[in-house]
């Protein structure tokens, strides 16, 4: 079984479970920004120029609010005391407030708003505005723009590419999905949109091109539903948000045609994924995004793998999640080399909600609750943490927190075994007024963010530390919260998130895997309407927009740019893809620093070949192709035998044959890994490069060898006559350090070739090398 991997306000990484697939298919074209919705939101009049939304808000114990029954009552008596008597006060009200604050929102003319003003009990009346949150922050991020000789440009904008996503679902109606300005659905598409439970054929358009579920799977299975499943629908509808979420981020608005291919909520069966797959390669997707993962598997137990190898052999790029088992050492999931595997990162945008306790220091932390929009949220209380006893009470299980201790408090919450916006839930329904939800020392600082029930922010260990501290050694401890907003530009970034599956490869040491890292934590994207913005039952909130962080949304990133490249270079293979994707990814920050994992200098273990760079990967000067013959070959000198070979490729081999007629065979790939074992001094690989820049191109070659490791090259340099020109060098890696037995020990560097005349194409590939 598979886990989605991403890590949902309300969950951990999410568990394994029976599973189903949605196929939604997006299309790329120009004027679309690629693959990040434009967070907003805002209000159009339907009743002319003269009305307009305006946010009436209320005094929280009004005098007048005694005379109804209901809050609700309440706020369409001053709609009645202030429109005309032909009008119903109930055509006006467009939300009224009862949490966030007091009040409501109504569409108003400018005379009415005067009328209302003078009323008893309003405090204050403010019109509405369109508000961005940053949802396409990412691809700023990135580098991509519409304004310049970019990769979104240069692909025009992923003119007519089709990209298949394998997850939840969709919600169709999402603006995410709108195809305004989108050409016809190209003729090649061979794909349905199938109908289902409250999902019909018109829910395509030529945005979302198509829809197929697949349940059979999770049917046959005999995993009862949790009580606090969200009900689920029989049919591509999205119910859980993570399928919505993940294919915004690859095909929203901004990119370009899709089609999704999705789980159910507890997870996905391997008949459902094999069957899902299936259906992609005929409908004719280009691209297959599976943001799905678990623990590594041999690739012949793999069906992701053995479904994935017969994508490439069609010519579809295959861009898994690398898992969310990080830090854990070889825990990076989706190993197969024809696979693109993706870890997560950090972007440099912050939401700050800093605690200001009561001795005057501050501790830092960040939130996405709304806080700078009610005034209360940011009141000081006191502070309790409830520990001692079976309860779970420091974890702030549901059920837990004894009522007469948290009323009315700041309750600190330590991270972990349940969700952390359920952790909120649980001190809301004690009647806490607030949150801190501390990071132990399993999480250390990483900050995902989420937006809470009631005002809370996530503070990391070292923090949490000083704020405990601090609570035991003061009689009558205090804090207030305050909520900054979004802050972008001010951190280092990109960084390695803590979840982010590791090397090294559990099952192929010449692989280096994650292959890259992208853009993973506290991404805001597309979120279905059944859902409030933590996913939780009980959060009656309703947005178009949430955030989540895990190597789920790092994926749909690199699906994104694979997409953009396919429709540049439309006759290049999914390995020459990758490829391009690797040799042109980032190993240094935005300030031009070493990536950092934690407080030290990012491992090749954590980052694979780097950060992706779009501008870059989509004119990366020269590749390094694979033939799926190639991937065969390499399963030999692996010691794969002839029937796990058959069961991964359907291709019936003879190993000894094959080593025999390619003596000395190194897979063609992007990353160089070398595994010294016991007695072992030295080893030889080779490696092909094409030119797919210019003709008459030079390249010479750059070494920084591995701490112990001598490194030759032959030749030094690379003279391309012609585009599509292929030639190969070989690389001698030499130990000079005394193998041991029992101890494994890791050591890295970088081969990289650099152009002659145009210094935009370096071409960088990692080398890393373990004793075992």
């Amino acid at each position: 079984m598979f886990e989605l991997s991403s890590s949902p306000s309300n969950t951990p990484p999410l568990p394994s479970s029976p599973s189903n697939y949605l196929c939604l298919y997006f299309s790329m074209e120009p004027k679309l920004h690629l693959f990040f919705s434009a967070l907003c939101f805002y209000l159009v009049s339907a009743y002319g120029n003269t009305l307009r939304t305006y946010i009436v808000q209320l005094h929280p114990h009004g005098v007048t609010s005694s005379l109804f029954p209901t809050k609700f009552l309440w706020h369409l008596s001053f709609l009645d005391q202030t429109l005309s008597s032909e009008e119903y006060s109930s055509s006006r009200l467009l939300y009224s407030y009862g949490s966030a604050m007091e009040g409501f929102a109504a569409l108003l003319t400018e005379t009415e708003i005067e009328l209302l003003r003078g009323l008893p009990d309003v405090v204050a009346v403010r019109p509405d505005q369109l508000l961005q949150l940053q949802t396409t922050y990412s691809y700023k991020f990135l580098g991509l723009s519409s304004t310049t000789d970019g990769a979104w440009v240069k692909s025009e904008f992923g003119r007519g590419t089709i990209i298949g996503v394998l997850d939840t679902g969709v919600w169709p109606e999402s603006p995410s999905f709108a195809d305004q300005g989108m050409p016809p659905v190209p003729k090649r598409w061979k794909g349905m949109c199938q109908e289902g439970q409250n999902f019909k054929a018109t829910s395509c358009n030529r945005k979302l091109i198509g829809a197929r579920f697949f349940i059979k799977g999770h049917h046959v299975s005999s995993v009862p539903p949790s009580e606090n499943m969200v009900d689920e629908y029989i049919s591509p509808r999205d119910s859980s948000g993570h399928g919505t979420h993940t294919s915004s981020t690859a095909g929203g608005v901004s990119v370009p045609m899709a089609s999704v291919l999705v789980c159910w909520f507890n997870g996905c069966y391997s008949s459902d994924i094999l069957a899902a797959i299936d259906v992609a390669i005929v409908d004719g997707v280009d691209v297959l995004s599976l943001s799905l993962g678990g623990f590594p598997l041999p690739l012949f137990d793999d069906s992701i793998a053995i479904g994935s190898f017969r994508a490439v052999e069609q010519g579809i790029s295959v861009i898994c999640a690398a898992g969310n088992n990080g830090p854990i050492q070889s825990s990076v999931a989706n190993i197969a080399p024809w696979i693109a595997t993706i870890g997560a990162s950090t972007l440099d945008r912050k939401f700050p909600a800093i605690v200001r306790m009561g001795n005057g220091e501050y501790v830092y932390g960040e939130s996405l609750f709304p806080g700078k929009i009610l005034p209360i949220a940011e009141k000081e209380l006191e502070l309790v943490y409830v520990t001692g006893g079976n309860s779970g009470s420091e974890f702030c299980f549901r059920g837990s927190l004894p009522k007469e201790k948290v009323r009315g408090k700041m309750v600190v919450c330590d991270r972990g075994v349940n969700g952390r916006a359920e952790k909120g839930v649980a001190v809301k329904e004690a009647g806490g007024a607030a949150m801190i939800l501390a990071n132990t020392e399993i999480n250390l600082e990483e900050d995902s963010v989420d937006a809470h029930v009631l005002p809370a922010t996530e503070i990391g260990y070292a923090e949490a530390v000083r704020l405990k501290t601090y609570m035991n050694t003061t009689s009558h401890p205090r804090a207030r919260i305050v909520f900054g907003g979004t802050v972008i530009g001010r951190s280092r970034a990109p960084e390695v998130a803590q979840f982010s599956a590791r090397g090294p490869n559990l099952y192929d040491s010449t692989i280096l895997k994650p292959d890259v890292i992208a853009p993973g934590v506290n991404i805001i994207a597309a979120w279905p309407q059944n859902l409030g913005p933590t996913g939780l039952p009980e959060d009656t909130r309703r947005v178009n927009f949430t955030v989540m962080s895990g190597t789920s949304m790092a994926c749909p990133h690199v699906s994104g740019i694979a997409a953009l490249i396919h429709s540049a270079h439309p006759g290049w293979t999914p390995a020459a893809i990758k490829s391009a994707i690797m040799t042109s990814a980032d190993a240094s920050d935005h300030r031009g620093k070493p990536i950092m994992d934690g407080s030290k200098p990012a491992a090749v273990f954590a980052i694979g070949a780097g950060h992706v760079n779009p501008n870059r990967a989509i004119d990366p000067g020269l590749i390094y192709d694979i033939k799926p013959d190639e991937y065969v070959i390499h399963l030999c000198t692996l010691g794969y035998t002839r029937s796990e070979i058959f069961t991964i490729t359907h291709r019936n081999v003879s190993c000894s044959e094959m080593l025999k007629m390619n003596r000395g065979f190194s897979l063609n790939y992007p990353s160089i890994s070398v595994a010294f074992k016991h007695g072992v001094k030295s080893k030889m690989i080779t490696r092909r490069l094409t030119n797919v820049g210019n003709p008459n191109s030079v390249y010479s070659v750059q070494v920084k060898p591995p701490e112990g490791v001598k490194v030759r090259v032959k030749p030094r340099r690379l003279i391309f006559k012609h585009i599509n020109q292929s030639l190969s060098y070989r690389i001698w890696v030499i130990s000079r350090k005394k193998t041991q037995t029992k101890k494994i020990s890791y050591a890295e560097g970088q081969l990289t070739w650099m152009n002659a005349r145009n210094s935009f194409h370096r071409v960088r590939s990692p080398i890393s090398v373990t004793w075992k």
